[in-house]
């Protein structure tokens, strides 16, 4: 009788190693899908704009020129008492924000011209008389680009200012639309411009903007009669804060 031997199937040390190979293969497969070089597509410039309206919209210190100009006509060679009055307050804000000398613009060529060197003697003797130094004080000759045009004298001096903006800007629109800007709640562009090309417009030292003023002394006659009544014991405050009430109903 003849005997068959069926074969003892053994397990294979090469099947763990295919089946590792294919998770490592699908794993690989998953992860290469989380990735993509696609540039992502921006609608504008508020797209990189910063949230904050005071990093968007920020407020500028530069040099600008405050500038008088005086109506001299060619049958007057001075100064009407209005314009006298100009120059004056002129000079006032000169010593008081000035970063510079005063430069006079004198029409040459004109019909004008003549009376306009005549009301510039006025004009330096009323600087003078407001506290300008003479070697402040430089006048030079220029022609109008526009002959039409009645040529001023005009009164420049150089000074710090504050300004923000442009506003009115709109790269985005605040409606509904496809774009990145739209999904994330986030303040349109043109937000805030406005209130601080106000602040700027409004502020009388644009240094203030940056950093707070040096104290100055205080009033040593007001102090001693606040120390005074502060040690015979009697209220310090003023007579305007005593007598006023928020209200006279009981």
């Amino acid at each position: 009788m003849t005997k068959f031997t069926l074969p003892i199937m053994r397990p294979s040390r090469r099947r763990p190693m295919a089946v590792r190979a294919l998770l490592l293969l699908g794993a690989g497969v998953v992860l290469a899908a989380c990735q993509h070089d696609r540039q992502e597509v921006t609608t504008g410039i508020a797209d990189t704009a910063p949230v904050d309206y005071r990093q968007r919209h920020p407020i500028a210190i530069k040099d600008a020129e405050r500038t008088v100009e005086l109506f001299i006509g060619r049958s007057r060679g001075g100064l009407s008492p209005a314009q006298r009055a100009d120059v004056a307050a002129f000079a006032h804000a000169w010593r008081r924000e000035a970063t510079g000398g005063i430069i006079v613009d004198v029409p040459a060529g004109t019909e004008n011209a003549h009376a306009a060197h005549e009301a510039l003697s006025d004009v330096r003797s009323i600087l003078a008389a407001s506290g300008v130094p003479e070697g402040a004080i430089a006048s030079r000759p220029y022609r109008p680009a526009d002959p039409r045009v009645m040529a001023t004298l005009k009164l420049n001096y150089p000074k710090m200012t504050a300004s923000a903006g442009p506003c009115g800007l709109w790269p985005n629109d605040i409606g509904p639309a496809a774009g990145r800007i739209y999904t994330e709640n986030s303040s349109y562009w043109n937000f805030g411009c406005a209130d601080q090309r106000n602040l700027a417009a409004m502020v009388d030292n644009p240094a203030d903007l940056v950093q707070p003023r040096g104290e100055t002394p205080s009033h040593a006659g007001r102090r001693s009669v606040v120390l005074d009544k502060y040690r015979k014991g009697e209220s310090t405050a003023g007579a305007a804060e005593t007598k006023a009430k928020v209200s006279d109903m009981q």
